[in-house]
């Protein structure tokens, strides 16, 4: 079945529970490793809307259904819906539909990727993003958003996209979440990283096994829920301000540019604005590289 955009109807792609004060959003499309669509980021907002209203609602957990966290933006899905319109959320600018070229690329990467991202950063409530399996490309800003980030013993890290000529995913948080440093290695090879280098570098809280996984995370939100709200709130904007005194907006803003220049780059000498990369050929060069003993 499909809807009259003909994307296939998938039921839920984000469900939404409460567990006493703590609300749970969770990506919902286990068999594609949870790829974000139209139709997921929408989804996800509409939940942390709803527990951003909910007075009872104290921490939001994000998780992932399945094995995996999130292998990122949807390239290559049946329910790949980057030609069907949706009401801006997060910016107020022309929709993406209809529009050519870098237009139509500037136009929807604002609003689906860099401003939505942004606008989740400022929810009132603290963040827990549950981290298991492939947290890759557009999965690694979901997490980013988050305040705070708990991984299983079995999660991986990666960012690709420089292998498509463009440097790194749109909400270009790499200096801030894990040092000037780090981020170049990050992004200079590509590579998958494990859940335990990750907190070296700072990115993530804690690692515990994938079987402890939701007690840690449950425990720690339960204990941040004891707060009171309101200095909850206050405290989380204190940091997100501090953070973007060291340059984090506007830096991003800039890269934000470099993003598209590539882009534009990429469609100009060659067959699309991705470099001719795809889902498929993403994963094998993946594969490959860690095969020839990357991590």
């Amino acid at each position: 079945m499909s809807d009259e955009n003909g994307v296939p109807d998938e039921g839920d792609v984000v469900t939404y529970e409460t567990r006493g004060p703590i609300a749970v959003v969770t990506l919902n499309r286990p068999d594609y490793r949870n790829a974000q669509n139209s139709v997921m980021t929408y989804a996800l907002d509409a939940a942390f809307v709803r527990a951003v209203e909910d007075p009872e609602v104290k921490v939001i957990v994000l998780a992932g259904n399945g094995k995996h966290f999130s292998a990122g933006h949807d390239i290559g899905t049946p329910g790949r819906d980057h030609h069907v319109r949706y009401e801006n959320k997060a910016a107020l600018w022309w929709d993406h539909v209809d529009r050519q070229g870098g237009d139509q690329r500037f136009a929807r990467e604002t609003e689906v990727y860099l401003q939505m991202c942004r606008r989740w950063r400022e929810i009132p409530k603290p963040t827990i993003a549950m981290v298991q399996g492939a947290c890759i490309a557009g999965g690694l800003m979901l997490a980013w958003v988050c305040d705070l980030i708990v991984a299983s013993e079995d999660a991986f890290f990666s960012d690709p996209v420089v292998r498509m000529g463009i440097p790194g995913v749109e909400y270009f948080a790499h200096p801030w979440v894990m040092g000037p440093r780090a981020a170049k290695e990050f992004l200079f090879t590509g590579d998958r990283f494990g859940a335990a280098q990750a907190k070296e570098w700072g990115m993530v809280n804690r690692v515990v096994p994938r079987e402890n996984l939701a007690d840690e995370v449950f425990g720690l939100a339960e204990k941040i829920a004891a707060m009171p709200q309101f200095g909850l709130a206050l405290t989380k904007k204190a940091v997100n301000q501090a953070e973007d005194l060291m340059g984090m907006r506007t830096g991003m803003d800039s890269v934000f540019g470099l993003h598209h220049f590539a882009h534009a780059h990429n469609a100009e000498v060659g067959a699309d604005s991705l470099g001719g990369m795809n889902a498929k050929s993403m994963k094998s060069t993946a594969t490959t590289a860690q095969q020839n003993g990357t991590t």
